[in-house]
């Protein structure tokens, strides 16, 4: 049985429903999911756990209120990773929390 796990990311522009494709190698199943803001990202985080994801990595747009929001969302039931930047270069070097929060 492979892992499954998801990459949530954060753009302004991004439509959770739609932004969106999963990666199937022999070890991992990988859900790829953009989310508009925190809130978006939080509801998406429920529902992958739901649907079995055990691991999630956050993007470096998330600062660190960010991945307590998400962590906090799922309630322990998957683990919770995060790339970090402090500042992001994708995000005018900014945090996201200052962003998407």
């Amino acid at each position: 049985m492979s892992l499954k796990a998801a990459f949530i990311f954060l753009d302004t522009g991004a439509n959770s429903k739609t932004d969106r494709s999963v990666v199937s190698t022999p070890g991992v199943e990988l859900t790829v999911v953009g989310t508009a803001n925190y809130a978006d990202a939080e509801a998406v985080a429920r529902h992958l756990v739901e649907d079995g994801i055990v691991a999630i990595e956050l993007c470096g747009g998330f600062g660190t209120s960010g991945v307590a929001r998400i962590s906090n969302a799922i309630d322990g039931k998957a683990a919770v990773g995060a790339v970090r930047f402090d500042i992001h270069p994708g995000l005018g070097n900014k945090s996201g929390d200052s962003i998407f929060g």
